[in-house]
């Protein structure tokens, strides 16, 4: 069985709330009793076997900041196009999808999980070949977000995009020199966002393929944002215009 370390409070206790097999835990034992009641409760209750030990052990396992608690987990199954489809079919929803071209920091992708959460998106594709996939550090920095937004790693971007399309999903890139201001998005269409990578942005043959781009105006000195910043005020431009102030 493929096993990956989950480590911190936060996402170790959403992976037992959203039933995620959890196979050992790990507590370091010098925590005091009760700043652990919680995760104890869960993992008594699902059966999994917890393990006190000292904080040099932690540090082996995690290789990072762990907050005294590591989790041995399967590692992350990913979704397929048509399980996202799925969810946006069960929440009666028009589908709203994310696509990361090339992410490579997996800090940006936990932040952008978190936010997908947030916002209500049905899912994140991301490519399998040159871009990070779903880690321990992903994990953490989603504070827990990977266990409820699916995301789907696929072969071709380019060939993904023509079967969104081809499934009357419109698919919206990003460029500083597009017309169309970023404001100008509807809510009321199925949709796809695609982020680029943080330094090269979107690739020229996933561009191409969008049905058109969006900026995003900045009046500021510094000529770009952050990929994860960026695609949060895109994805909340989506929520505001499907969730209006008393609608």
């Amino acid at each position: 069985m493929n096993e990956e370390w989950l480590i911190g409070k936060n996402p170790i206790i959403e992976a037992f709330r959203s039933g995620r097999p959890i196979n050992k835990l790990f507590i370091g034992d010098y925590l005091k009793q009760n700043t652990i009641d919680e995760i104890q409760q869960l993992a008594r209750k699902q059966g999994v076997q917890i393990k006190r030990v000292p904080k040099q052990k932690l540090d082996q396992l995690s290789k990072g900041k762990h907050q005294g608690l590591v989790a041995a987990v399967a590692a992350y199954e990913y979704a397929s196009i048509d399980d996202l489809f799925a969810r946006a079919e069960q929440r009666g929803e028009l589908p709203f999808f994310i696509l990361l071209d090339g992410i490579l920091d997996p800090h940006n992708l936990g932040s952008i999980l978190r936010t997908a959460d947030a916002t209500g998106v049905h899912g994140v594709i991301i490519p399998k070949n040159r871009a990070v996939g779903l880690t321990s550090v992903v994990a953490k920095t989603s504070a827990g977000a990977i266990e409820y937004v699916p995301v789907a790693r696929v072969t071709n971007m380019a060939q993904t995009i023509e079967e969104l399309k081809s499934r009357n999903v419109w698919v919206v890139g990003t460029e500083m020199e597009a017309d169309k201001d970023y404001r100008e998005l509807e809510g009321d269409i199925a949709i796809a966002l695609v982020i680029g990578n943080e330094g090269k942005g979107i690739s020229r043959l996933v561009l191409d393929k969008c049905d058109w781009t969006v900026n995003l105006s900045m009046k500021g000195q510094v000529s770009s944002l952050n990929a994860s910043v960026a695609c949060g005020v895109l994805m909340y431009e989506i929520f505001r215009k499907r969730h209006p102030l008393g609608g």
